[in-house]
């Protein structure tokens, strides 16, 4: 994992990979909490018995399932310490190349391809994640963007939003 220790040593990472996150698995449970939540309960999702004799011979993750992950996946490779709050601002260039099957091992590729100051301190950052699939094409690719907000008060870094592993962004 890489670590700075403020959002504005960012800009010294533009264009580099910073590398993987760890393999997880996509599993049935998984699929069916989403569609729950989402909503979402197409059979090609949540319905094993029939998407075996479908066109991809298992139920598949949602698009969105496997799009939901990448914060996760930015934060496994990359902390940024003296930070109160991120925000999530956008995705951009999403392209759903391959699906993700049941039972497939995912894993995300990021690279940090901008990053530059913003009004009040706030640091905008944006990342390309590529979501790998085990043995397989390639699922996704997208630009993710970051808001940074660096700590201006007495917040004591070490508990902020994104200075441990597994904190995951605010939704503006």
């Amino acid at each position: 994992m890489r670590r700075v220790a403020t959002p504005a040593e960012l800009a010294g990472l533009v264009g580099q990979e910073l590398g993987c996150s760890a393999w997880q698995l996509v599993d049935q449970r998984r699929v069916d909490a989403f569609a729950e939540v989402t909503g979402d309960r197409q059979w090609i999702h949540t319905r094993p018995d029939l998407a075996a004799a479908g066109p991809y011979g298992t139920t598949l993750a949602h698009g969105f399932l496997a799009l939901s992950l990448t914060s996760a996946m930015i934060f496994e490779v990359l902390a940024v310490d003296g930070v109160e709050l991120i925000l999530n601002k956008g995705v951009g260039r999403l392209r759903f190349s391959n699906p993700v099957r049941v039972g497939d091992r995912v894993r995300g590729r990021v690279v940090l391809t901008a990053a530059q100051s913003r009004p009040r301190g706030w640091w905008e950052a944006v990342f390309t994640v590529h979501v790998e699939v085990a043995d397989a094409e390639p699922a996704l690719r997208a630009e993710l963007t970051f808001l940074y907000q660096p700590v201006t008060n007495t917040v004591d870094a070490t508990i902020a939003v994104g200075a441990t592993k597994g904190a995951s962004a605010a939704t503006i």
